[in-house]
């Protein structure tokens, strides 16, 4: 066994009902004294239930999906207006996302504050879109400093948004099996990640108002998040951010109807990655785990149902070519990559 792992270096609080006392210990431990709050519309009240008590200079509502450059140079300028020295987000991965804009340029302390599954709070990837192309890096400027997690604040999260919010974090733990600089310890991580996610996910699916199915979710959706960070973005991933950027899609949907598809692609060809997710599963195959779990919790199946247009099949197979990692565990070519994105659109059987 010979591999080069890095661990990314931060805090992590996680109590069920104290995100205020464990977000007000962060901000002390950071010497912060004007807090910019970042947080979208739906979550304005939530934010200031939580945070109503730091020394909050601004409070920035503005938020959009896959973090346009626009909306980002908003804040930014908000910032540094308001004299800000530390940045909270509250909310979902568009929420850190915006806050991880902030910081790059500024390189702001952030604590995250997730109130979905979405596992941007424990990467140091940023990701921008601009003229219907999404950009991604990597960057430790944009590593929140610490995460607050508290699963209560996910019980208002509904329930067909929570499940494919789970899925979203279990494409992080599948992709991460054959990302480009995936190890052991990814692969050991990941794994955990999707047995969490499998009992959690039906949990939340039943009894959206329990802890006990949150919890798992929020703990597989770290878990995901943290192998992913460190193996990079695979196949999946690349398609999804495609996508995004050049259709403006809802990203955890997305990534929920682009999962099983991608995963029946590479897994014939990766079998000691399909072992071990079949393993996590808790069933004979890597795909018939991931099927039996999405016809359990009525995942999404359709692009088109998310307003992807059929005739934009050609220029997305263009760009996700481009975008290919070099190791991916199978060869992939322009008419495979054209028949899974037909597939995911048409919502076919991945099987």
């Amino acid at each position: 066994m010979r591999f080069d792992h890095d661990t990314l270096p931060q805090r992590v609080r996680f109590a069920s009902g104290a995100a205020a006392e464990n977000l007000a210990a962060e901000i002390s431990t950071l010497g912060a004294s004007r807090v910019m709050v970042i947080a979208g519309e739906a979550e304005r009240e939530l934010a200031r239930t939580i945070a109503g008590n730091l020394p909050v200079a601004h409070w920035h509502h503005e938020v959009a999906m896959h973090v346009p450059v626009a909306v980002a140079e908003r804040a930014r300028t908000e910032a540094a207006t308001h004299g800000i020295d530390a940045l909270v987000s509250v909310g979902g991965g568009s929420t850190t996302g915006l806050a991880k804009a902030v910081a790059l340029t500024t390189g702001l302390p952030i604590v995250a504050v997730p109130t979905t599954y979405a596992g941007s709070e424990a990467t140091n990837v940023w990701g921008l879109t601009a003229d219907g192309r999404k950009t991604t890096g990597t960057d430790d400027r944009v590593l929140p400093r610490a995460i607050v997690y508290d699963a209560a604040l996910t019980l208002s999260l509904p329930p067909a948004l929570s499940v494919a919010s789970g899925l979203n974090a279990l494409a992080h733990c599948v992709d991460s099996m054959w990302a480009p600089r995936t190890d052991p310890i990814d692969r050991a991580v990941a794994g955990e990640g999707i047995r969490a996610l499998r009992i959690g996910l039906p949990l939340v699916a039943d009894d959206p108002t329990g802890l006990e199915g949150r919890e798992h979710a929020l703990y597989g959706a770290y878990l995901s998040a943290v192998a992913f960070a460190s193996a990079g973005s695979g196949l999946h991933h690349k398609i999804c951010h495609v996508l995004g950027g050049m259709f403006d899609l809802p990203h955890a949907q997305t990534h929920a109807v682009v999962l099983p598809h991608v995963l029946a692609f590479n897994a014939p060809a990766a079998p000691e990655a399909e072992r071990r997710i079949a393993a996590a599963f808790d069933a004979p195959t890597a795909v018939e785990g991931l099927n039996r779990l999405r016809e359990r919790l009525d995942a999404p199946t359709a692009l088109r149902t998310y307003g992807m247009p059929g005739d934009g099949i050609a220029a997305a197979t263009e760009a996700v070519l481009a975008a290919v990692p070099a190791n991916n565990p199978r060869t992939v070519t322009p008419d495979d990559i054209a028949g899974l994105l037909r597939a995911a659109w048409e919502g076919a059987d991945p099987r």
